[in-house]
């Protein structure tokens, strides 16, 4: 994807397998360059040279760092000029079900990352797409939707679910864009055994990538997508 001054650039969190991965072949694909940021810095260099190294930059980065993330715009600006189109992607589940059960270090790892991550991936790239006029989507869940018993995971992506709306009230007459992504189960690695029976990495991409690929003046401001068993 271009404009007059040459190739969009795409950057993701979470980038390093599975949505966040997805998203940026497809992106790729689109003709845009991508600037992949997540922890795992291995996964990360592998996914560049595989889409090449002049449409792509690995950036290591725990988003739940406000420093790192900082650094991680000024890398993709750095590597590629401008930043049009973010998408915060990092994410991270629960290790055990239910608040009797549940791990607190793990509920606390999942709120900076699934909320504060989220939320300082937008604001650390925002002045740059307001330039660009550009988008931002958010990665929420079909369980910031609905209730799921004892659920840490679902209380945060109920978070995200309000940091997206709240978000697009912010960016109203901005010309700024803003998506909020509410995926049902994915197969992706996030989970420890495989759903047959889930939707693709890929089929959450191709969503992503038609909330990007709208005319200018349309904003779809939320999607909710789910397999079709569920």
């Amino acid at each position: 994807m271009s404009d007059a001054n040459g190739p969009k650039t795409f950057l993701i969190t979470g980038a390093s397998s599975g949505i966040g991965a997805a998203t940026a072949r497809a992106a790729v694909a689109a003709g845009y360059r991508v600037a992949l940021a997540a922890r795992s810095a291995d996964k990360l260099a592998a996914l560049a040279d595989e889409l090449g190294t002049e449409n792509a930059v690995a950036i290591a980065c725990n988003v739940t760092d406000f420093e790192a993330q900082k650094a991680m715009a000024a890398a993709a600006l750095e590597a590629f000029g401008r930043i049009d189109v973010v998408l915060a992607n990092a994410g991270l589940g629960s290790t055990a079900g239910g608040i009797e059960n549940g791990d607190p270090d793990n509920w606390r790892e999942m709120i900076l990352t699934n909320i504060y991550g989220c939320a300082l991936t937008a604001k650390v790239c925002l002045p740059e797409v307001r330039k660009r006029k550009g988008h931002i989507l958010l990665l929420g869940s079909r369980a910031g939707r609905r209730t799921i018993k004892g659920s840490i995971y679902g209380a945060t992506k109920w978070a995200v679910t309000g940091l997206g709306n709240n978000l697009v009230e912010e960016l109203e007459g901005t010309g700024v864009r803003c998506t909020l992504i509410e995926p049902g189960m994915v197969d992706t690695p996030f989970f420890d055994t495989a759903k047959p029976d889930a939707l693709r990495a890929e089929d959450v991409a191709n969503v992503i990538m038609f909330a990007v690929s709208q005319p200018d003046h349309v904003d779809v401001s939320e999607i909710l997508v789910k397999p079709i068993s569920r």
